[in-house]
């Protein structure tokens, strides 16, 4: 009786743990991640590592995963579309900075709340007779808009049949226009276009004005075809996503990476290292 007691505990010891085994032994202890090559100060390439990726979204990245026991490979995978081509096809496992799409949630599992938020300001010059409150105040003046912007689709949509933009290749040539006064706003993002306008020496030209236009987020954002996408990795990045927006962190990351995205501008350039 004694004996069939004690090997009925084992039995039942087992079940109990082997579901805690199989967890464990399916838990990912290495994510190949990638995204954005050009978008300072929330991630650009590393001119010193070129393989590598850097910003304010590696950094949150990096604090989170090493929190979880993860290790964190921010690879270089190309431009923006080649990134995502990667993260979708599986062979990279996660992008560190996916806008919210109809067409990414096709290949993409989404963590919410965002990794960080763009928030997108109407730019102008200082001496700017512009009146802003509100996106439709822009309505009947030129503006400019970096092609690798990134809004919301409703925006977007917005933006796109009631405003007037130009649409520029970059932001530098965007804030070159606001000067030149061949526009009379720029939508760009609030930290982007502080990174822009300090290393371009414009910063006491320009003004954002307070009111966002606009408001992305930027989202982690794992493949569907990743051996890493499981339960336990998406609840414990959405666990950390929603410490992460009410610790304050986020910002000082931003600051940072402004301030390290200025100083590399003014540094001469130097033989990279592969």
């Amino acid at each position: 009786m004694e004996l069939r007691r004690i090997c009925g505990w084992s039995m039942l010891l087992g079940l109990t743990v082997l579901p805690m085994l199989s967890s464990a032994a399916g838990k990912c202890e290495r994510l190949v991640v990638t995204g954005s090559p050009d978008a300072p100060p929330y991630l650009w390439q590393d001119p010193q590592h070129p393989k590598r990726l850097i910003g304010a979204g590696a950094d949150l990245l990096q604090q989170v995963a090493g929190e979880l026991g993860i290790k964190i490979e921010l690879l270089y995978a190309g431009k923006r579309s080649q990134a995502w081509d990667e993260v979708r096809s599986g062979r990279m496992d996660m992008l560190v900075d996916a806008p919210l799409t109809v067409s990414g949630l096709e290949s993409l599992d989404y963590i919410h709340p965002p990794l960080l938020e763009n928030d997108y300001l109407v730019w102008t010059r200082k001496d700017s007779a512009l009146v802003y409150n509100q996106v439709q105040d822009l309505r009947g003046h030129p503006g400019a808009l970096s092609e690798k912007a990134r809004l919301t689709p409703a925006f977007g949509t917005f933006a796109e049949q009631q405003l007037t933009l130009v649409r520029t290749p970059n932001l530098t040539q965007a804030f070159q226009k606001l000067l030149l006064g061949e526009v009379e706003f720029v939508l760009a993002g609030r930290y982007s276009g502080m990174a822009a306008a300090q290393s371009l020496s414009m910063a006491n030209d320009l003004i954002a004005r307070p009111q966002p236009a606009d408001k992305p987020g930027l989202f982690l954002a794992v493949s569907h075809d990743s051996a890493c996408n499981d339960p336990w990795l998406r609840g414990q990045l959405a666990k950390k996503m929603t410490e992460l927006s009410a610790s304050g962190l986020t910002e000082a990351a931003l600051q940072r990476n402004v301030e390290r995205w200025k100083l590399q501008q003014q540094l001469p350039a130097s033989t990279p290292k592969q």
